[in-house]
């Protein structure tokens, strides 16, 4: 199976403290990787690497290398070409004060694309991806911020998808939803995973359980194990992990 994200010995800090120690591993092409460990443990850091988010932030620093089809995050990518390759869906949902239509429509347009039966057919496909075009087909022009919380997560996933991404990382997407929007969300990700590769960050390891194809387990800013989900549930090979994946901690 291709590498599509390539981390080597990946090392970062924020004013001077450490948040990930010499990070090393790969994420394949359509797969879900969940990134689980206690807070603090440079799971956000990391993500955010990978589309240089962190760099929003002063006093961030980084050394070794993020590869991305082969190319340097740092040195090989323009930031705009590399976020929309890469896209992120955020913990609380952020739609745009403007209509569904146009929320799905702001990132294309953005790119040049301004043809209305184009982007038409661009809301549509993005809609039925992250499972919300049947709720919200009559509804195109109402105010995104109409929709219920969950709908609004999954119409965050919609917009991320409208410009068509290779990778889409999400941090924490189901923190602030109901179990039944959550399951929604989980089942538009296990879908995507045909057409993108995925790199979850969650605090909750049954969700890592349920959707992930592999897991890996940080702590303190150290990858501890990166494994098969059902090995790293049933068989890690770290006490530190079994100790986290059972409750004992964390």
């Amino acid at each position: 199976m291709v590498d599509v994200i390539q981390v080597d010995r990946l090392s970062a800090a924020f004013g001077g403290v450490p948040a990930l120690k010499n990070v090393h591993f790969s994420v394949r092409e359509r797969e879900i990787l969940g990134v689980i460990g206690p807070a603090n443990s440079g799971k956000t850091t990391f993500l955010r690497t990978l589309n240089r988010m962190n760099d929003l932030y002063p006093g961030f620093r980084h050394d070794g290398r993020v590869l991305i089809d082969g190319r340097d995050v740092y040195r090989e990518w323009d930031t705009s070409e590399l976020r929309k390759k890469v896209g992120m869906v955020f913990a609380l949902p952020t739609p745009l004060p403007i209509s569904v239509f146009d929320n799905l429509a702001y990132g294309p347009r953005r790119h040049g694309i301004q043809n209305r039966g184009r982007l038409g057919d661009i809301v549509e496909k993005s809609l039925k991806a992250a499972y919300l075009w049947d709720e919200v087909k009559d509804r195109l022009g109402e105010p995104a911020l109409k929709l219920s919380g969950g709908q609004q997560q999954r119409l965050c996933i919609a917009r991320t998808l409208a410009v068509e991404p290779q990778i889409i990382l999400f941090d924490e997407p189901c923190s602030g939803l109901d179990p039944i929007s959550t399951a929604k969300v989980e089942e538009a990700m296990m879908e995507l995973k045909n057409q993108y590769t995925l790199v979850l960050v969650t605090n909750n390891t049954k969700q890592a359980a349920r959707v992930s194809d592999r897991v890996a387990f940080f702590l303190m800013g150290e990858l501890i194990e990166i494994d098969e989900t059902e090995k790293i549930f049933t068989v890690p090979k770290d006490e530190r992990t079994e100790g986290y994946v059972s409750g004992r901690y964390g």
